[in-house]
């Protein structure tokens, strides 16, 4: 495992990385990450999406998110899980990630801190995979979550269900992974019929990554994000962002998408079939935190989740939508410090 370190650089913070192993053995790491505020309050542990790392959350704006909780004085982890494009591409599931990236990484930053509890920021399939490892009941130390985009029920618009359905199949055919660097360079038949494809369909931009990315995570034009949410340098700046993610993860994303909740495909005796068959082995109290206009996972995923969980327990969770934001401009727009992190901020300090 080689991190690309001179990823986690600048703005007067300062890095240090630590490796961990999953329980299969997987190399992992957290990233440390310290400001001039003392460390006052809980530590966050902030989980990424798919085919991206830890350094989505270190965005060229303003104020990022771990700016801005450094401020707040939290104690600031980054878990780069098995997902992250810091490490080889490998065939990863929601299942190995739930029970063996996200338990590990809990218990290292308890280990390392001290603290006996924990708080998380998780994003996009960062969250459902974690949010596997809460139903489940394999990260007790965690008190507190905020979850972006998607959790429990992931609702897409209907060409992303057309895609998942038909196109995913015939795809999966011709490759393991998509990659939104194909937009940069496509090195095989298949990548270059894709990125043919792609600057067919996508003329909202000039950025070959930023239009890569949305045919493979979403139905929009973009689908992640709104671009006028997003300054001209983060919006270069994702060209270095985004790399490989595995069929096997469209492959078990289709079948919750059909399901209507979250589903397990590995079959592991420690993870339930249905993530909402039985009541969540958890505490935890939930902030479900949406987009308004996100074409990749609809906010309708959320306002189900927070559902479920509200009708479990009722006045514990929170549930917030964004009306002019999309999925990841929620972390990386150039007003979230204003818009969505002070909001953020008021969940965790419940408990």
């Amino acid at each position: 495992m080689k991190p690309v370190t001179e990823k986690y650089a600048g703005k007067n913070l300062q890095f240090e990385i630590f490796p961990f192993e999953a329980a299969d053995g997987f190399p992992c790491n957290l990233i440390h990450v310290s400001g001039s505020t003392k460390n006052t309050k809980d530590p966050v542990l902030l989980v990424h999406g798919a085919g991206v790392s830890a350094s989505i959350f270190l965005a060229p704006v303003n104020k990022n998110i771990v700016e801005f909780l450094l401020e707040e004085g939290y104690d600031v982890w980054l878990e780069n899980w098995r997902a992250s494009i810091d490490f080889a591409p490998n065939k990863w599931t929601l299942d190995q990630a739930a029970l063996y990236d996200h338990p590990a990484a809990v218990k290292k930053v308890v280990e390392i801190t001290g603290s006996p509890k924990i708080k998380a920021i998780i994003h996009c399939q960062g969250s459902t995979s974690f949010m596997m490892s809460v139903v489940a009941g394999l990260v007790p130390q965690v008190t507190n979550i905020v979850s972006n985009a998607v959790s429990l029920h992931p609702v897409v618009p209907d060409f992303s269900r057309f895609k998942l359905s038909v196109m995913v199949p015939m795809v999966k055919q011709l490759t393991d992974y998509l990659n939104p660097q194909w937009g940069i360079k496509a090195p095989s038949l298949t990548a270059k019929m894709v990125n043919t494809l792609v600057q067919l369909t996508h003329h909202e931009c000039n950025n070959s990554v930023c239009k890569q990315v949305s045919f493979t995570y979403g139905s929009g034009f973009p689908a992640l994000w709104r671009h006028e949410n997003l300054n001209d340098e983060t919006h270069e700046w994702i060209k270095s962002q985004f790399a490989a993610v595995p069929m096997t993860f469209y492959k078990q994303i289709a079948r919750s998408v059909k399901a209507g909740h979250l589903m397990s495909i590995e079959k592991k005796k420690e993870l339930p079939d249905s993530f909402v068959a039985a009541a969540p082995a958890t505490e935890a109290r939930i902030s479900f935190f949406a987009g308004g206009k996100n074409l990749c996972f609809l906010p309708d995923s959320q306002v189900q989740s927070f559902k479920y969980f509200d009708n479990l327990r009722q006045n514990y969770h929170a549930l917030r939508v964004l009306p002019d934001y999309s999925h990841l401009d929620v972390f990386i727009g150039k007003n979230a410090y204003k818009d969505v992190f002070p909001l953020m901020l008021q969940e965790l300090r419940v408990n």
